[in-house]
């Protein structure tokens, strides 16, 4: 099997899995594993997925999913400060939430809410809730990400974590064909010592990273 480097860190990585034609690596440095990109889905294949999604803002049960994320914004910051969700998807239940308590929050996504001029800001708070797995580049999205950040600010993910105890060939979240990177806590640790985040929390599914 190829080995390739980590999207992320750069390590080099060895062949963990193959299921069917999809083939997965380790990375040696971060632990994180990452699909072969020629299992890649093409941009229509990956956008036809999407819009597939059952994402109504509206969804008591999808709110209660993302509440790690809204609550610790409501948490931690007031309605006068300014949020960005990235990856809302087609339609955003944290942005539906926040919006609901007063706060003020944009909404950008590649697909459905492509709105470059949102990048070209910056903001107290982000939410990137089940996005980041789909980072084909993951360096280049945080640097992005930490980019779009006020100092002080903070960004919120929500992702389902790898490590070793998993069994990987049943674990359902390598099954999303659009799930392209599976983080390991080694790979977050590596995030905020690259990008010099402040400070890491991991809440299980939830990662806290604070300039």
């Amino acid at each position: 099997m190829e080995s390739l480097y980590c999207p992320l860190c750069n390590g080099t990585s060895k062949s963990f899995y193959t299921h069917g034609q999809r083939e997965f690596l380790q990375c040696s440095l971060c632990l994180s594993v990452f699909l072969h990109p020629k299992s890649y889905l093409t941009t229509q294949q990956e956008e036809a997925h999407y819009k597939h999604h059952n994402n109504n803002p509206e969804d008591t049960g999808y709110q209660n999913f993302v509440s790690p994320a809204t609550n610790a914004v409501l948490r931690d910051f007031t309605p006068q400060h300014s949020g960005l969700d990235f990856g809302s998807g087609t339609g955003s239940p944290i942005v539906k939430v926040l919006q609901d308590n007063g706060y003020t929050i944009e909404q950008y996504d590649l697909f459905f809410h492509n709105n470059p001029a949102l990048l070209q800001k910056q903001y107290d708070y982000i939410t990137c809730t089940e996005v980041a797995e789909h980072f084909k580049e993951p360096l280049k999205e945080f640097e992005l990400l930490k980019n779009l950040l006020l100092p002080n600010g903070k960004l919120y993910l929500m992702t389902d974590l790898f490590n070793e105890e998993r069994d990987f060939g049943s674990w359902y979240y390598k099954n999303d064909h659009t799930h392209v990177f599976m983080y390991h806590h080694n790979a977050l640790e590596w995030i905020r010592e690259k990008l010099k985040f402040k400070k890491l929390t991991i809440e299980k599914r939830l990662v806290i990273l604070e300039l």
